[in-house]
C-alpha cells in the first residue's frame, strides 16, 4: 500500500484521464452524447489533472498532501454532482433548469427551430446506458468516492511520514 501512497498523484491522475477518456469514448465513439449533468461532472476531473500534473512535476519542491487534499476535493464534488444526478435519473427530484434545454436565446420561431435541429436533445432523467441496474452517473459516484477517500487516506500518509 505504501507504493500506492507515494504514487497517488500519479493514481489521481490516471483516475481522471480514464474518467474522461471513458465519457468522451461513450460520446464520440457510441453515440451517447451528454446532458448537461454529465457536463459538469467533466470539470473536476480536469480540475484534479491539472493539480496532479503540477504535483508531479514540482513533487520535490512541495509536499504532495495538500494537492492530495485538493484532488479529494475534485472528486468529491464530482460525485456530488454524479449523486444528484441519479437523483434526478431516479426522480427524487427535479433536475435543473438546463436539464430540460435551453430555448431563452431564440430570438424568434426560426431561431428556435434551429436551435433546437442543431444540437442533441439529452435530459438529465433519461439514463441512456446502464449495468447491473447503475448508470454512468451512478458509476461515476463509486468511482470518485473511491478516490476522494484513497486521495484523503494518501494525504494523511503523506503528513505522517514528513513528520
Amino acid at each position: 500500500m505504501d507504493f500506492l501512497y507515494r504514487n497517488a498523484l500519479w493514481a489521481a491522475l490516471l483516475a481522471s484521464v480514464g474518467a474522461l477518456a471513458t465519457a468522451f469514448t461513450s460520446q464520440y465513439v457510441f453515440g451517447l452524447w451528454p446532458c448537461v449533468l454529465c457536463l459538469y461532472q467533466r470539470w473536476p476531473y480536469a480540475v484534479v489533472i491539472a493539480i496532479a500534473l503540477i504535483g508531479i512535476s514540482l513533487r520535490r519542491k512541495v509536499g504532495s498532501g495538500a494537492l492530495l487534499v485538493l484532488c479529494a476535493i475534485g472528486f468529491a464534488t464530482t460525485a456530488a454532482i454524479g449523486g444528484f444526478h441519479v437523483g434526478v435519473e431516479q426522480g427524487w427530484w427535479e433536475g435543473t433548469a438546463e436539464c430540460v434545454g435551453d430555448t431563452s436565446k431564440a430570438l424568434s420561431l426560426q431561431d428556435l427551430k434551429a436551435q433546437i435541429m442543431s444540437a442533441p436533445v439529452v435530459r438529465c432523467d433519461d439514463v441512456a446506458w446502464s449495468l447491473f441496474g447503475i448508470s454512468m452517473a451512478g458509476f461515476n459516484v463509486i468511482a470518485a468516492g473511491i478516490m476522494t477517500v484513497f486521495s484523503l487516506a494518501a494525504a494523511l500518509h503523506s503528513s505522517k511520514v514528513q513528520k
